[in-house]
């Protein structure tokens, strides 16, 4: 007798309980032969539920073999799955959510039962959760009371659907339910920047602070925060190398095998950007050349910044930097990640291409400062640091 193909099926009467029971035959994974097996007391709703199970496997071209709640499977993906091909600070994102919104809204229900309508609920609640978790369970709310952002559902969205996705390729579900759902549209807040005379006046301030070089070399490049913290010696020549970056890293027990690390202190390290695309150099010219190596110096090797002998702290340089701004008579609204919108303000007003301005700061795609291309026309960077630099020129 040949064997039986998929979505095939056989009906008979189990000996150790007298149940009627279908076997249907599902796709192999990994070389590895799967049933489904459903049984009922009555022949004939068995009949019935092997007909509408062969529906189901037609339709999505698998089904699910096993049955396990949603808490025990997301606490599996966290501890066991995730930290091999997810970066530690991500997974730290990712477990936040999890334990908050995901297993206590639906841990209880079943993988297979898990729906687009239990996804769109998830959106829905965690985008009308305020924010202070001090109004929480209050049955009425301040109409001033900010929920929690659509960037934070987006998160949530995303830490599911990477662990959904593993359940379908392991034949646990036969779909991922959050594939039919829109993801949350992160929200766009738009971080003020300072103007050409702002940008002036705060370099003026920073010639009397001796961190005041730390301060310039973001204005003057539009580097991400752990990018200039984590900066070395050795890549400071005539370019900066922003290949590494600081981060603060609370668990590393696990990571991805092909992640870059280097531990620097406690909790602190420098690690690769997340793509190869935001390993770039970015030219160095006046007056940022002179600026970088008088605090260089003959330093050979080591972190160009510290604080106290140490790595900065990036929290505590957020905080340090609208303290400056304050010193030097200047809005304090304007967050240290707004220095890189200052750094592209000044680049579009100096003239410089769309595609030269992505490449300088980093960009990923066009969509952000409209295209992004890793180590490009070294001339063509040059030329564009020094446009930008003599608008500054006070």
């Amino acid at each position: 007798m040949s064997p039986r193909g998929k979505g095939e099926g056989a009906i008979y009467k189990r000996a150790s309980d007298g149940m009627w029971c279908a076997s249907v035959e599902l796709p192999n994974i990994d070389g590895k032969r799967r049933r489904k097996v459903i049984a009922r007391k009555d022949k004939a709703a068995v009949v019935k539920l092997l007909r509408e199970t062969q529906a189901q496997l037609a339709k999505h071209g698998n089904l699910a073999t096993s049955s396990t709640t949603l808490d025990k499977w997301m606490t599996h993906w966290m501890d066991d799955i995730a930290p091999l091909s997810i970066r530690p600070k991500t997974l730290a994102g990712y477990r936040t959510v999890v334990t908050g919104y995901i297993i206590p809204l639906l841990g209880t229900k079943r993988l297979e039962k898990l729906t687009a309508q239990d996804v769109r609920r998830l959106h829905q609640v965690m985008q009308s959760t305020p924010k202070d978790p001090a109004l929480r369970g209050l049955d009425k709310v301040p109409d001033s009371t900010v929920m929690l952002s659509s960037t934070y559902a987006l998160l949530a969205h995303n830490a599911l659907s990477a662990a959904l996705k593993v359940a379908l390729r392991e034949g646990k579900i036969h779909a991922n339910p959050c594939d039919l759902v829109d993801r949350p549209r992160a929200r766009n807040a738009g971080q003020k920047a300072l103007d050409v005379d702002e940008a002036i006046q705060l370099l003026q301030h920073l010639a009397t602070r001796a961190d005041g070089p730390l301060w310039a070399t973001y204005l003057l490049t539009g580097a991400r925060r752990g990018e200039i913290l984590g900066l070395e010696a050795d890549r400071v020549t005539d370019q900066l190398d922003l290949s590494w970056q600081l981060q603060r890293i609370t668990d590393i027990s696990k990571a991805p095998a092909d992640w870059e690390y280097r531990h620097l202190n406690s909790t602190l390290y420098l690690t690769r950007p997340k793509s190869r695309a935001g390993w770039r150099v970015v030219p160095l010219v006046e007056p940022l050349k002179s600026i970088l190596a008088l605090q260089v110096g003959d330093q050979k090797e080591g972190l160009v910044f510290t604080r106290d002998g140490r790595p900065w702290d990036p929290d505590r340089a957020t905080k340090e930097w609208n303290a400056v701004l304050t010193e030097a008579g200047l809005p304090p609204d304007v967050v240290l990640h707004g220095a890189r919108h200052t750094t592209v303000d000044l680049l579009y007003e100096a003239g410089v291409p769309e595609a030269v301005i992505s490449e300088i700061v980093g960009h990923s795609s066009r969509a952000v400062t409209r295209g992004y291309r890793s180590r490009g026309n070294s001339k063509q960077l040059t030329a564009a640091m020094d446009k930008m630099s003599k608008l500054l020129e006070a």
